[in-house]
């Protein structure tokens, strides 16, 4: 798998702001179909920092209703990723 196949987008969340700042952490949505050990390959070539440790978060979808007609959400993954100490990565700089 390539590695931009594996990382889709980072998730700007309250709670991930505050793992950022707390333990430098942070959270991106990957791939469904993405281990760990890719996951991490991929975060390190394309970022340029060095992982500590990977937590996986399988997202299940939940029911909503658009009017009358049910539907569902779309299922999605998220990885809390752990940089090791001195590592520091900021998606927004500047802001």
């Amino acid at each position: 798998m390539d590695i931009h196949d594996v990382i889709r987008k980072p998730l700007f969340t309250e709670k991930g702001t505050a793992l950022k700042e707390s333990a430098n952490k942070i959270l991106i949505e990957v791939d469904r179909k993405a281990n760990k050990i890719e996951i991490k390959t991929a975060v390190e070539k394309m970022f340029n920092v060095k992982v500590e440790g990977i937590n996986t978060v399988n997202v299940k979808p939940k029911k909503r209703m658009r009017g009358r007609i049910p539907g569902r959400t779309a299922a999605s993954k998220k990885a809390i990723v752990t940089l090791k100490k001195g590592e520091k990565l900021d998606f927004i700089e500047g802001v």
